[in-house]
């Protein structure tokens, strides 16, 4: 049997999703990550005694969040709830900062319509692919939510906003926090010495709690921390779904069960990559190599001129890889074997009982 390999690239983590072993490196950064919870606290104080101000659009607000860097399976929850709203007849918009955009600082409104297509380098590639997947809905896509939101109840009459990775901006008032929290990842502390945003106490903000990917992981230990902090919040489980796979070169549509038992090597430049190699096992996929890069990582030629070789190397039948990634690749050459992205979907265990609260809280 072939032994496996593991790449990594532009200092993507490269210990498991789940491991317990302690970073050396967190004992040395504790001091600064001390410092950067008092920042935190007194920020959130502020808000909280009226110091900082926050600003109330005239339609409801949604927040989709989390407490830790990228990576929980926030996007395709924005994109189910959303969803969810076009379904039982509301009118949404989707709020959005646009990480990794060209130009940080102006305001983007997509406005829906059939077949749209956004250019992720123009408004960040979260918003691209989510302006692919719910046409229906505007984006406005901007740093300052308030504006967005003003200028998305101007021209577009919605009547809710999503906002989407916007737990921790309290500058905007919100009716509904709903908080992701992935199974397959530690709550590991607070920045630079792990990976949150905020404490875990935060959670008493939270009305909705998602524990995303309880296919990989036990959510036991996340049910009970929110259980001990919010007793309040709603706890729903969702799965990640394969849907199809999308050729990047030819656009040739493959059903989701093509490839399963054959060798293929997957690469990704998301916020868990060890989750999507993990799926990928759990879909069927033998997984010959794997590579790594740092979440919303823009590929250059050389990367692909690395891929391409590895890839030949590990003799697969295919490369496979994200939605996200693909909307970054340059031009690939002609390969004698595909290169496809996983479409995904995330589904609630609880579908009916999520609509409800979600309803209940607007």
């Amino acid at each position: 049997m072939d032994k496996q390999n593991h790449d990594l690239e532009s200092g993507a983590p490269a210990k498991g999703s789940q491991s317990k072993i302690r970073n050396p490196k967190s004992k040395i950064l504790a001091p600064l990550a001390a410092g950067f919870g008092l920042g935190v606290a007194l920020r959130a104080a502020a808000y909280r005694r009226g110091w900082l101000k926050t600003r109330r659009l005239n339609r409801p607000v949604v927040s989709v969040g989390n407490l830790t860097l990228g990576g929980t399976g926030k996007t395709p929850l924005v994109e189910l709830l959303t969803k969810c709203l076009l379904k039982r007849g509301r009118k949404p918009a989707i709020l959005t900062r646009g990480y990794g955009r060209r130009e940080g600082a102006t305001i983007i409104a997509l406005k829906p319509g059939p077949g749209r297509v956004a250019d992720p380098r123009e408004v960040g590639d979260e918003p691209a692919l989510l302006a692919r997947a719910i046409p229906e809905a505007p984006i406005i896509v901007g740093a300052d939510r308030y504006q967005a939101g003003r200028l998305a109840e101007e021209r577009f009459n919605v009547d809710v906003h999503v906002l989407d990775d916007g737990f921790q901006h309290l500058a905007l008032a919100r009716d509904l926090d709903v908080v992701v929290l992935d199974t397959t990842q530690q709550l590991s502390g607070l920045l630079p010495a792990g990976r949150q945003r905020e404490p875990c106490s935060a959670l008493e903000r939270a009305g909705l709690v998602v524990l995303t990917r309880v296919e990989l992981g036990d959510p036991g230990p996340l049910e009970e921390l929110v259980e001990r902090i919010n007793p309040r919040a709603r706890v729903f489980h969702s799965r990640t779904k394969l849907c199809r796979l999308v050729d990047v070169v030819t656009g040739r549509i493959y059903p989701p069960g093509a490839f399963q038992g054959e060798r293929v090597h997957a690469f990704c430049g998301i916020g868990n990559p060890k989750a999507f190699f993990a799926d990928l096992r759990r879909w069927g996929f033998s997984v010959a190599a794997e590579t790594a890069f740092r979440d919303h990582h823009v590929y250059r030629g050389k990367d692909v001129k690395k891929l391409v070789m590895r890839f030949r190397e590990s003799k697969a039948a295919a490369l496979v890889t994200t939605e996200k990634d693909a909307m970054h690749l340059p031009p690939i050459p002609e390969l004698d074997r595909p290169v496809v992205a996983c479409a995904i979907q995330t589904t609630i265990d609880e579908e009916q009982a999520f609509e409800q609260a979600l309803l209940e809280a607007l």
